[in-house]
């Protein structure tokens, strides 16, 4: 190795050019993922105030029950499809190939092509809101049989452009899976082995073969349905010999595995910040990383405990309500072992570590209520109730969404060279802890007390929690100000970081902020320790000290 001429020297900006056009660099594609999954969580946000706002009364009296109906499906397509799963390939391609030393994802091009289907199937799924037989008519996740009581042969309707939009997200992230997972397997820097790599790529690993595995049952099962829709076949149509819960088999041997797509990622994210901002190594690294992968295997023998009021047997029951418990096991190693991390550390409760202590509480609490729904009589008390509807989003925006406001906090330095502020960075943490739990706790005594979801009006019973929860969720709306304000304006005038503010230990660290377009080229360093040493004193890296030496030279004299 020639340490001569590493680390890469910086090159020079490109301008907001690049951010627009068809682009084959992760890291910028990392950041239009991003972008682009923000700007539509905006709108299903203000979807959400709208389902908020006709919740805060009893009647039904802020828009047409039609409307209302479309917009709940809207609001959940959006932030799964347009948000969470986009935001995460962006967090994926900005973290993976900088923290296992490759120079860019395996396929390039297939990372671009996989991005730029996300604006054209988000473009689909908004338009099908506006033209007849929307979403409006599918309920949610356009379930049959109240899919197929609509009129057959249209190829173009709002169902239908809904419908092939999920399809298309899901050809999108079997192409982002593919990327994944090769580029982890194949393109580690010299010495890293499996046990040397960052936890944050075990899980990005065992998400995208989850990914592999599951979310063709759930394409081909939208392109089945996108059939009895608009040709007439009857895979799920019961006067044509179709079976509707064929369907539901069909997408929750995907949606529900789903969740583990979703929140393994924030498990990585937690692992990675635990020790940074504790100052001690990842307690049980090992335990961890082995632990993401039972959680996969345990993830794809679970989807029935969602039909467990659908009348499927009761063998079939008592099954997988034990399966469905077991997957807390590995999941409370992963807890324990945060937990281990963080005691008797000098903690720094900077942002990034606020949203990380606040994604761990609310993930546990979601965890409590997960187990009772995975018990059969629990389940089918509240079935299609607020109850579940309370622990969805306790895990999706209480536990994975403050987990990626943490990565960005904590990674926004390195790939944008800018610090965010840490004044706007707590309040923005401030007011999203309180909003998500004064807006999806109430939800809880809600479903328990009978409250369905999906309706848009109710007895007057419920109009304490509801007003509660609307309450929150109007605070949640207005949290989202300051993190703008902070990412915008860091991006354009921040203070400059350097190459690692935060004094972190990993590859990515050892790069320039914001690293080259071939992040080390050809000079990449040779790995000769696991990750998270923490106050052991030794390198992560063959002549780190060199290194760290040249990027701060670099620095001092930008």
């Amino acid at each position: 190795m020639t340490i001569a001429t590493f680390p890469p020297e910086p090159t020079p900006e490109q301008g907001w050019g690049r951010y627009f056009g068809f682009c084959t660099d992760a890291k910028v594609i990392g950041i239009q993922y991003i972008v682009t999954a923000f700007f539509f969580f905006l709108i299903g946000g203000l979807l959400a105030m709208v389902i908020r706002g006709e919740l805060i009364t009893p009647a039904s009296d802020l828009v047409d029950r039609a409307v209302y109906n479309g917009i709940y499906t809207m609001h959940g397509t959006i932030m799964l499809f347009l948000f969470i799963f986009p935001v995460l390939n962006g967090l994926n391609n900005l973290l993976i190939p900088t923290m296992i030393g490759a120079p860019d994802m395996a396929f390039p091009r297939l990372n671009a092509v996989a991005f730029w289907l996300v604006p054209i199937f988000g473009f689909l799924l908004m338009a099908s809101f506006f033209v007849p037989g929307g979403p409006a008519y599918s309920g949610w996740w356009s379930y049959p049989p109240v899919s197929i009581q609509n009129p057959v042969g249209h190829l173009i309707n709002g169902q239908g452009m809904w419908i092939t939009a999920v399809a298309l997200s899901g050809v999108s992230s079997i192409m982002g899976a593919i990327n994944f997972v090769t580029t982890i397997l194949r393109m580690r820097a010299p010495g890293m082995t499996l046990f040397r790599m960052p936890v944050f790529c075990w899980t990005a690993l065992a998400a995208q073969s989850l990914q592999l595995i599951g979310l063709p049952a759930l394409t081909g099962g939208a392109i089945m349905l996108l059939m009895d829709l608009t040709f007439g076949t009857s895979f799920y149509r019961p006067e044509g010999g179709g079976d509707p819960v064929l369907y539901q088999h069909f997408f929750w041997f995907y949606s529900h595995p789903a969740v583990y797509v979703i929140i393994l990622p924030v498990f990585g994210i937690f692992s990675e910040l635990f020790p940074v901002y504790s100052r001690k190594p990842l307690f049980g690294y090992v335990y961890v990383a082995l632990a993401s992968f039972i959680i996969v295997g345990l993830g794809l023998i679970v989807w029935v405990h969602h039909m467990f009021p659908s009348g499927v047997a009761q063998w079939m029951r008592n099954l997988f309500m034990v399966t469905t418990m077991l997957i807390a096991v590995p999941t409370g190693v992963k807890v324990f072992a945060w937990l281990g991390t963080l005691w008797g550390g000098k903690l720094r409760l900077t942002t990034p570590m606020l949203f990380c202590l606040g994604g761990l509480f609310n993930f546990v609490f979601a965890g409590i209520t997960g187990i009772m729904l995975a018990t059969v009589p629990v389940d089918i008390h509240v079935s299609n109730t607020y109850f579940v509807v309370g622990h969805f989003h306790y895990v999706i925006y209480g536990a994975a969404v403050m987990g990626i406001f943490a990565a960005i906090y904590h990674w926004f330095p390195k790939f944008i060279g800018r610090m965010p502020y840490e004044g706007l960075g707590k309040l923005h943490f401030l007011l999203t802890f309180i909003g998500a739990n004064l807006n999806f706790l109430p939800m809880h005594p809600l479903g328990l007390t009978g409250m369905p979801r999906r309706v848009s009006s109710y007895d007057p019973e419920f109009t304490f929690w509801n007003v509660v929860a609307s309450l929150g969720a109007f605070l949640l709306g207005v949290s989202i100000i300051p993190f703008l304000l902070n990412m915008l304006s860091a991006w354009i005038r921040g203070p400059k970081a350097t190459h690692n503010p935060w004094n972190a230990i990993g590859l990515e660290w050892l790069l320039p902020s914001p690293p080259p377009e071939d992040n080390f080229g050809e000079e990449v360093p040779t790995v000769i320790s696991r990750p998270y040493g923490y106050g052991s004193g030794q390198p992560l890296v063959e002549h780190q000290d060199e290194i760290e030496r040249r990027l701060a030279l670099q620095e001092a004299a930008a």
